[in-house]
């Protein structure tokens, strides 16, 4: 139990007083608001969240609460092995991947929260029986990882930071809460998924003059399997097919931060959420490995516009967090390189996670709710040999042509700090940063309609019709 038994208020706190009464609480003991008509300066010294108090917050952010329900259909064509986890936190997550990873980053140190795909399989059941009997405290310590000691924070200075919230952030007695994303799974998975013969999605490249994202040799006009005729609206563009992606992560991290509000009501602590979205500040601050990509590459000009770019001086150095490791260990490690030698390595390594002999599919099938696993294991087809190789030839030609998978720049929402507890919500740990500028229109540029003509002299491309170019 927890000194004082916090737990007890919890009990009788009313969820509809919760949802009603809850606030962005923005002042704190020991705080100054430095000027306007509301300047004050807390006559007390600020009060550090007790470990126990943490430890309630980190649960309510992301807690391991059990077997996801997964109840789904499984026969094929159905959609049921779009799943690629079996167990549950206390927010919900597009396909149980749990694509956020969850920082708490007080005075003594930053510590990263691990995901339930973070501990052996015979671990979950201990860390769920841990939440049941309220040893939060128990369940905290066992979950967390030291990634830094003291107190890692983003600049304050724009646009690391917003002026509305300069003043009330980094109050060093408060304890942040930072939502990270890995979309590089939710991605794969869900590619194989549209890649399937049920949906045939096909994705075309608009960066490039709408040409295929490395899929033509899948297109059902050359004999393939994806829809490749606009007209049957299963055509979308990269853009199209990474929003969706961002967007289930956004949501993820949305519930973190909703529940954090909740329970710091509950519990009587102030906080706030709050804009911490620069591409790599905190990852960067937090000791991601670090890479830097050309602007060019990031942009995926042509050559001609490359060396442009470069002759004016303006092919600058992006930034590009890639992982997060410590000691040896890798802590967050994407599907793509460098954590795997290429881009088809990943995603065969997603189909094994699911599908290999300990796969969510196969031997893990036990950490599931079913009744009868080997059930649920024999009707599960894996994904088609097709739907794998249309998987990898997209995701190769992202990681080529833009050097990076995801290729859409993420900037993510609010983030936040208070009083007593806060929490923030960051970039992904596929974000990049860099300065953008408009794009010469592939129809106007003589440089991409020269380079388009030869491609199409030598074959490798055909003139898009209006029934494939998606505007």
């Amino acid at each position: 139990m927890l000194p004082d038994d916090p737990l007890d208020r919890l009990r009788r706190y009313p969820l509809l007083d919760a949802l009603r009464e809850r606030r962005s609480r923005r002042f704190g003991l020991g705080m100054t608001l430095p000027a306007g008509p509301l300047g004050y300066q807390s006559r007390h010294p600020g009060l550090p969240l007790a470990e126990g108090e943490e430890a309630l917050l980190a649960f309510a952010a992301c807690g391991i609460t059990g077997p996801a329900l997964a109840d789904l259909a499984y026969a094929p064509g159905q959609g049921g092995t779009i799943m690629a986890g079996l167990v549950g936190r206390t927010i919900a997550s597009g396909d149980a991947i749990q694509s956020v990873a969850v920082f708490v980053i007080n005075a003594e140190a930053a510590y990263l929260l691990k995901r339930p795909r973070d501990f052996a399989l015979r671990e979950i059941a201990e860390l769920v029986a841990l939440a049941a009997a309220d040893e939060y405290q128990a369940l905290y310590r066992r979950s967390r990882i030291p990634v830094l000691a003291g107190r890692p924070a983003a600049p304050l200075a724009p646009p690391y930071n917003l002026d509305v919230n300069r003043w009330s952030l980094y109050d060093p007695a408060g304890t942040y809460f930072l939502p990270v994303n890995d979309l590089t799974l939710l991605y794969l998975n869900g590619v194989l998924e549209i890649f399937g013969e049920t949906t045939g999605a096909f994705v075309v490249d608009e960066r490039a003059g709408f040409r295929a994202a490395g899929l033509a040799r899948f297109a059902r006009s050359r004999g393939g399997h994806l829809a490749d005729d606009a007209r049957e609206g299963r055509v979308l563009t990269i853009r199209d097919l990474e929003s969706l992606v961002t967007e289930f992560a956004t949501i993820e991290q949305g519930m973190v931060i909703q529940n954090l509000g909740l329970m710091a009501q509950a519990m009587g602590l102030g906080g706030f959420p709050h804009w911490a979205a620069h591409p790599y500040g905190w990852l960067q601050a937090l000791g991601f490995r670090m890479d830097t990509l050309p602007a060019s590459r990031y942009l995926g000009l042509s050559r001609p516009l490359a060396w442009a770019s470069r002759l004016l001086g303006r092919d600058v150095p992006v930034p590009l967090a890639l992982g997060l490791e410590r000691g040896g260990q890798i802590l967050l490690a994407p599907y793509r390189p460098p954590y795997y030698r290429s881009m088809e390595a990943a995603v065969r390594a997603v189909v094994e996670l699911k599908f290999g002999a300990a796969g969510v599919f196969r031997g893990g099938t036990t950490a599931g709710p079913w009744r009868d696993p080997t059930a649920v294991a024999q009707a599960a087809a894996p994904p088609s040999p097709a739907a794998i190789d249309a998987t990898i030839a997209y995701a190769t030609y992202v990681w080529e042509r833009y050097g990076r998978f995801p290729r859409t720049r993420r900037r993510s929402g609010p983030c936040s700090a208070s009083r007593r507890a806060t929490w923030t919500w960051s970039s992904t740990i596929a974000s990049t940063a860099g300065r953008r500028w408009p794009r010469p229109s592939a129809s106007t540029s003589r440089a991409g309609t020269a380079a388009r003509r030869r491609r199409r002299r030598r074959g490798r491309t055909r003139p898009a019709s209006p029934a494939r170019a998606i505007a």
